[in-house]
């Protein structure tokens, strides 16, 4: 069997995991050079907070496991297709390879709908259903001039 096929039977496996520990039906893991660094299943309403998808806590774990922010050369692989949230992640990290079974309108049918959150993306923050507000703050901007300039900065 092949590697990929492997480890992304492996991450629906961790969503029926997820299931039976009464998390939701997600799962993810990381692999470097080959080898598994992280897994995990989506524990959003178990832990109180909306931020747990398995991609999410599978890429705080490799980052643990590294000791390092930047995952690239790292492939992840889930058991659906990730959200807007994962996906920044996912770019966030530095991971360049994902693989996935279930696909978002698999994860629609089942009640998880990502629908709105792609087409708010697409909107001007003014436009959205949500209040975005932005307030200009005198010197704000020096945070970011302070960065800049900052040579001994960690980049990412």
């Amino acid at each position: 069997m092949d590697e990929h096929r492997f480890f992304t039977e492996r991450a629906v496996a961790l969503a029926e995991e997820g299931i039976a520990s009464g998390g939701g039906p997600f799962g993810a893991l990381i692999t470097k050079d080959g080898k598994i660094i992280a897994e995990a299943w989506n524990r959003v309403v178990l832990s109180h907070d909306p931020t747990a998808h398995a991609e999410i806590r599978a890429i705080r774990m490799a980052a643990e496991s590294l000791s390092s922010h930047d995952l690239s050369g790292c492939t992840i692989y889930a058991s659906c297709e990730p959200c807007p949230m994962c996906l920044g992640a996912i770019y966030w990290s530095g991971i360049r390879s994902v693989f996935y079974s279930c696909t978002r309108i698999d994860a629609e049918d089942a009640g998880f709908s990502d629908n709105l959150i792609y087409r708010e993306l697409m909107l001007d923050p003014a436009a959205r259903q949500s209040s975005f507000v932005r307030i200009a703050v005198t010197g704000a901007e020096e945070v970011f001039r302070k960065w800049k300039a900052d040579e001994t900065k960690t980049k990412y």
